[in-house]
């Protein structure tokens, strides 16, 4: 493949960001905007759990990209997650949730996420944000071998309190971690 085929005509790479149900979805903002300032191209995909968290709004402004939230909406006439794939050098989730990476793992295409990750060619990047109980479960822990399997890149889960307030791994890795680990990954493809 061309290092054209990641080129928006802009010359910026280009980077699907998908944003799922933890209360950690705020710090995707942060991830967003760092991204744009070293000039990649964010186009957020948002599940409805997202919604509930943090709007569209924000990531919106960030990015000055249209969000994809709703499978059913595309802007035009061409399948949003096909043309996204076409361009996208990087997928990454942060945060992902058990959900996700269940999705992931058992190629359920339920929504604009999970359906686009199944078309995305590039490297996958995951930041794995949840519970400490429902990251040790061996069902979480089975999608995540699958999913390593496959070549997706985990950064996380971090240890240490979570927003329920009890502690242990499964924090969402900090926002500088998933940055580097994500330079990387739009090195490498």
């Amino acid at each position: 493949m061309s290092e054209g085929r990641w080129l928006e005509p802009q010359g910026k790479p280009v980077l699907a960001l998908g944003v799922t149900g933890s209360i950690a979805a705020y710090k995707a903002a942060d991830l967003t905007s760092r991204l744009v300032k070293a000039g990649v191209d964010v186009r957020v995909l948002m599940t409805a759990s997202a919604l509930h968290l943090v709007g569209e709004q924000t990531f919106m402004t960030l990015s000055q990209n249209p969000v994809v939230s709703d499978l059913w909406a595309v802007p035009d006439w061409r399948p949003g997650h096909i043309e996204l794939a076409l361009c996208a050098r990087v997928l990454v989730i942060a945060p992902a949730t058990a959900n996700i990476l269940a999705k992931m793992a058992h190629g359920i295409a339920d929504d604009a996420l999970s359906t686009y990750y199944l078309s995305h060619t590039g490297a996958v990047l995951v930041a794995p944000a949840m519970n400490p109980r429902m990251w040790a479960h061996a069902a979480v822990q089975a999608n995540c071998r699958v999913l390593r399997e496959r070549g997706v890149i985990f950064v996380g889960p971090g240890s240490g309190p979570v927003a329920c307030g009890e502690g242990g791994t499964g924090r969402m890795a900090e926002v500088p971690e998933i940055f580097a680990a994500v330079q990387v990954a739009m090195v490498a493809r």
